[in-house]
């Protein structure tokens, strides 16, 4: 089968295209024929060796795919012909890819496989980090950073199919900001002075959550801006940078910072991602949640994909049509 290949850490240039042997499933996994797959900001930095998942080289990068199911499990519920989206957690830049059952999810006839490749990190994501950690209550207003790239178009459109009653994005440019409204957002404000716009528009409140995977120096702005009660959700850190808590502000102003390690979590506990899974499919069937993709390319081209999410070029969710 053809496959993207990571052999040498020099970045996105150095990803190969190579033929080699389509994986064997152990008992316990699903043969999917891969459609369509999520790129993510994980696979940039595997190009470099800087993510914390470090296979042994040359490995195939890619965790999430859209496909059909070729061979699977008795008893997982799957059947040959199924159509899934599934987190391969690695190695699904491939023609074929095996999944676990536990991370393999039937897909509603209306999902396409690359609305299907684009789900899964992103929205479940986004589900753990409003609900289970965020503890997001109908009504309430949420503040999401990085509004216009994939986690935050997920985070946009989960608060508002879950009740959420004001959803103001950050973005840092117009551009962005359009991006972001188009995936669900109420309005916007731009990266530069948020912290006087959120204010002003909230009447001096804040909001009651702010949703935060960019963290360097916005991160104090973010805790400013939250009203009294509020909840500041931590996912990650693509400015590069991880910023530092003076815990005063904690507690004078009656607020949290709250960690979202949703795979962390996850992994462990079997049948939770099903669970999550149960949440969210009747809202992806309704249409509320549809991943805005903001560009397909095919398999030979996966370091246009790589280098576009590299040089912050990327809006929404890229992925690698296979098929």
């Amino acid at each position: 089968m053809k496959a993207a290949h990571i052999s040498k850490l020099n970045g996105p240039d150095a990803v190969e295209i190579v033929d080699v042997e389509a994986p064997e499933p152990n008992a316990d996994q699903v043969l999917i024929e891969v459609h369509a797959a999520g790129v993510s900001f994980p696979e940039v930095l595997q190009t470099r060796g800087r993510y914390q998942v470090k296979p042994d080289l040359p490995f195939i990068p890619g965790a999430e795919v859209g496909g059909v199911v070729v061979q699977a499990p008795p008893n997982s519920g799957l059947e040959p012909g199924d159509r899934v989206a599934a987190l391969s957690f690695l190695a699904g830049f491939a023609e074929y890819a095996v999944a676990d059952s536990e991370t393999t999810f039937k897909i509603p006839d209306s999902m396409s496989f690359e609305q299907a490749a684009a789900v899964p990190f992103n929205y479940l994501t986004a589900h753990f980090a409003l609900l289970p950690r965020g503890r997001m209550a109908e009504g309430e207003s949420v503040l999401v950073h990085g509004a216009a790239g994939g986690v935050g178009t997920a985070s946009i459109q989960m608060a508002k199919a879950f009740g959420a009653g004001r959803v103001i994005a950050v973005t840092s440019t117009d551009e962005k900001g359009h991006v972001a409204v188009d995936a669900g957002a109420d309005e916007y404000v731009l990266a530069d002075g948020f912290k006087d716009s959120v204010k002003e528009r909230t009447g001096g409140r804040g909001v009651d959550i702010v949703v935060d995977p960019v963290g360097g120096d916005r991160f104090t702005d973010s805790l400013r801006s939250l009203a009294t009660n509020g909840r500041l959700l931590v996912i990650g850190f693509t400015a590069g940078s991880i910023p530092e808590v003076k815990v005063n502000r904690l507690l004078l102003n009656n607020i949290d910072v709250v960690g979202v390690g949703w795979g962390a979590y996850a992994r462990p506990r079997p049948g939770y991602l099903h669970w999550q899974w149960s949440q969210i499919e009747p809202h992806i069937a309704s249409g509320a949640l549809s991943a805005p993709i903001g560009g397909s390319y095919p398999l030979d081209d996966v370091i246009s994909a790589l280098k576009a999410i590299d040089d912050r070029h990327a809006t929404g969710k890229l992925v690698l049509k296979i098929r």
